[in-house]
C-alpha cells in the first residue's frame, strides 16, 4: 500500500465527510417515542450527531474526519473540516448526547458505543491542540459508555453472531482497543473478560455458511479480530486454527462479493463486507506471524486474500449514491490504514 494512493483517497474521503456533516436529511431516526408529543428533530435530540443518515454513521464520519486531519490534508479541506467538527464536538452538544445514552442504555449497543469510543480515543491521542480539545469534550461520554459496557457485560449470556450492527465481537473489539487507548484499564479489562467468556471456547466456525444478503461484517473474522487483540500470539494461533480449520485461499470467507443494486441500503452492505474483511485480515495476520510456525500457514492465506477484498470494496466508496457514501469511507480508511501497517 503506497502513501500516494492514500494521499489521493484522503482528499476524496475528506469531501465525503464534509458532504455527510452538511447533509441533515435523509436521517433515519431510531428515537423511541414516549408519547404523541415526543417527536424531536434529529438536531434537537442529537446536536452533535444528527447528519450522515443515522447516528452511528455520523459518529464514524466524525472519527474519519479526525483521522484524516491527523493524516494530513490540503489547507482548504483541512480548514473546512476543522470548522465542521468544531461546530458539533462542543461540550454542550456532547453533554446532550451523553444524557441520551444514559436515558436509553440499550440504544446503539454495541456498534454506536464502539465508534463513539474510537472517536474519543483518536481525538484524545492527538498532539493537535484543537483535536485533543475535542477529546476532552468527549471524555465524559467515555465515562458513560464504560458504565454501560460494565452493565451489559455483566448481564448478557449469549453474544450476537450475525454480520450487522448488533454483532457483539465487532463492537467489543473496538471498545477494548479504544478503552486501552484512553487509559481506561478497568473498562478494557471488562471487555477482555467478556470476550473470553463469550468466545474463547468457539471452534469450527462455519465459514462457508457465513454470508447473508445484508452483512457488512464477517461474523467469523470479527470474532477472530477481537481475540487477536486480547490473546498472546501463541494462544491466539492455537485458537484460530481450531476456530477456522482448513482455511484456504478459496474459502468463501475470503472471497470478494458484488452488489447488484447500488440504491438498496441493505445490498450495499456487501461493499462494506469486502472492506471490513480486508481490515480484519490485515490486523489478524501479523498476530499469527508473531506466533511463528504455528500461525504461518493461516497468516499466508490471509495475506494472499486481503488485497482483492480491499480493492473490491474501494471501488464503491466514492459515489453519488448516498446509501453507500454515508458510511463506506470509514470502513475503507480503516482497511487502508490496517493494510498500510503491514510489511509487504
Amino acid at each position: 500500500m503506497t502513501d500516494s494512493r492514500r494521499d489521493v483517497l484522503a482528499a476524496l474521503y475528506a469531501d465525503v465527510v464534509l458532504d455527510n456533516l452538511r447533509r441533515p436529511y435523509p436521517f433515519a431516526s431510531h428515537h423511541v417515542q414516549a408519547s404523541p408529543e415526543d417527536r424531536p428533530s434529529p438536531r434537537e435530540v442529537h446536536p452533535s450527531f444528527h447528519t450522515s443518515f443515522d447516528w452511528h454513521s455520523c459518529v464514524h464520519m466524525h472519527w474519519l474526519g479526525v483521522s484524516l486531519l491527523e493524516y494530513g490534508l490540503d489547507d482548504g479541506r483541512e480548514a473546512a473540516l476543522r470548522a465542521e467538527l468544531d461546530a458539533t464536538l462542543t461540550p454542550e452538544n456532547l453533554s446532550a448526547e451523553g444524557s441520551y445514552l444514559r436515558a436509553n442504555p440499550g440504544w446503539e449497543r454495541p456498534y454506536g458505543w464502539a465508534w463513539l469510543m474510537r472517536l474519543a480515543g483518536a481525538a484524545a491521542a492527538s498532539a493537535d491542540p484543537q483535536i485533543s480539545g475535542w477529546g476532552k469534550a468527549l471524555d465524559p461520554l467515555a465515562d458513560d459508555v464504560a458504565h454501560l459496557v460494565e452493565r451489559w457485560a455483566a448481564k448478557v449470556e449469549h453474544p450476537v453472531r450475525h454480520g450487522i450492527h448488533t454483532n457483539t465481537a465487532f463492537g467489543l473489539g473496538m471498545l477494548y482497543s479504544s478503552f486501552r487507548a484512553l487509559g481506561r484499564a478497568e473498562a478494557a479489562k471488562t471487555c477482555a473478560g467478556a470476550a473470553l467468556k463469550w468466545f474463547a471456547g468457539d471452534t469450527g466456525w462455519a465459514a462457508e455458511w457465513e454470508l447473508s444478503g445484508q452483512d457488512f461484517l464477517s461474523a467469523g473474522l470479527s470474532e477472530a479480530d477481537l481475540m487477536a487483540r486480547i490473546m498472546d500470539p501463541a494462544a491466539f494461533a492455537e485458537w484460530f486454527a481450531a476456530f477456522l480449520p482448513g482455511l484456504s485461499a478459496s474459502s468463501r470467507i475470503l472471497q470478494p462479493v458484488s452488489v447488484t443494486d447500488e440504491t438498496d441500503g441493505y445490498m450495499v452492505h456487501l461493499h462494506g463486507l469486502n472492506l471490513s474483511r480486508a481490515g480484519q485480515a490485515a490486523r489478524i495476520l501479523p498476530v499469527l506471524e508473531r506466533a511463528g510456525e504455528a500461525g504461518a500457514a493461516d497468516a499466508a492465506v490471509l495475506r494472499a486474500g486481503l488485497d482483492s477484498l480491499l480493492d473490491a470494496g474501494l471501488d464503491a466508496v466514492v459515489t453519488a449514491e448516498f446509501m453507500s457514501s454515508h458510511w463506506l469511507a470509514s470502513f475503507a480508511w480503516d482497511g487502508l490504514c490496517s493494510r498500510a501497517a503491514l510489511t509487504d
